[in-house]
């Protein structure tokens, strides 16, 4: 009964990832809004600071084999022809289930300030690893359908590396900002090799995901209190997901939050902000099929290093999340 469960529980969560997360290439991030650059290169080099995000998350806790994300990026802006220009690298160490992923990114993107804000179109090159632990496949006894023996069941670790880009646009305003980018673009296939196996070959599929996100910062008249919305939808052209955040910022310190992800979780979050320093944590509670679970917990740190671009940016912001 233990092996039935165990494979029942590695079946849920990949079922479950593919249809609410879009087989979950990328990270679901509650706090989506505090790493745009995470879903569109466009996002790098905003503000006039070396920007430096950690984070980690931990979905489903209570559930085995959930998955649990681990990722840091930096970014900056630079001069380059007389034009402002954004760089950054994205580096991510996902497991779920018996697969593990390691994602490597450098990014690049190009500013024009135009319509009182700024345009950004941005590109990302990188790699992205898979490998899949095939010696804790567990096989229930007595099942005649599936066999120890399966050539379609590695038996052993495998893995493999394939070149990965992505691209988008963004266009910041002292008020709001919007953003429309597309993971994934070639849609690369990982072969996965059997080491010493040449002829044993299992792939991977990282799937197109386009993403779509906006936030706006609205302040209360004769307050220090500041309204906060965003939004973001993704989809795969087959399936699609979106949530929506509510934050109030009092005094540009302290954040508190609610959002709904369709058909998945309900969250809170909180934030503060102190000098250059931003930590953020926020909770999910599943809605979805996994509803045993202890929800999902995230948490991010963020830390800004000034630089001196020389001439004023004036649509220049301190804070990529505008808020």
């Amino acid at each position: 009964m233990k092996a039935v469960k165990h494979i029942i529980i590695i079946t849920t969560l990949l079922v479950i990832t593919h249809f609410t997360a879009l087989a979950q290439v990328d990270a679901q991030l509650t706090q989506y809004w505090a790493v745009p650059a995470y879903y569109n290169p466009a996002a790098t080099g905003n503000i006039d600071f070396i920007h430096i995000s950690a984070g980690a998350r931990l979905q489903w806790v209570g559930v085995r084999h959930a998955p649990m994300t681990f990722m840091a990026m930096a970014d900056m802006p630079f001069k380059f022809l007389g034009r402002r220009w954004g760089t950054g690298v994205v580096l991510q160490q996902e497991s779920m289930g018996l697969y593990k992923s390691v994602h490597a990114h450098a990014q690049l993107a190009w500013k024009k300030q135009m319509l009182g804000g700024t345009l950004s179109v941005g590109l990302q090159p990188g790699m992205i690893n898979e490998t899949f632990d095939g010696t804790k496949v567990i096989m229930p006894e007595g099942d005649e359908e599936h066999q120890g023996t399966d050539d379609a069941i590695p038996t052993g670790t495998v893995g493999g590396t394939a070149f990965d880009i992505s691209g988008g646009v963004m266009f910041t305003h002292k008020w709001f900002w919007a953003s429309a980018s597309v993971a994934h673009i070639t849609a690369p296939t990982i072969t996965m090799k059997v080491e010493n196996d040449e002829e044993k070959q299992y792939e991977f599929d990282a799937g197109r995901v386009f993403y779509f996100m906006a936030g706006s910062n609205i302040p209360i008249k004769n307050t220090l209190f500041e309204v906060m919305p965003s939004v973001m939808v993704k989809s795969d052209l087959q399936f699609w997901q979106a949530e929506a955040t509510a934050r109030v910022r009092y005094n540009k310190f302290l954040s508190l939050g609610v959002g709904y992800r369709y058909n998945d979780a309900v969250s809170v979050m909180v934030g503060a902000d102190y000098k250059n320093f931003f930590f953020g944590y926020s909770y999910d509670y599943t809605t979805s099929a996994i509803r045993t679970s202890g929800g999902s917990h995230e948490v991010f740190l963020q830390y800004n290093v000034k630089l001196d671009m020389g001439e004023k940016n004036r649509n220049s912001h301190k804070s990529i999340r505008i808020m």
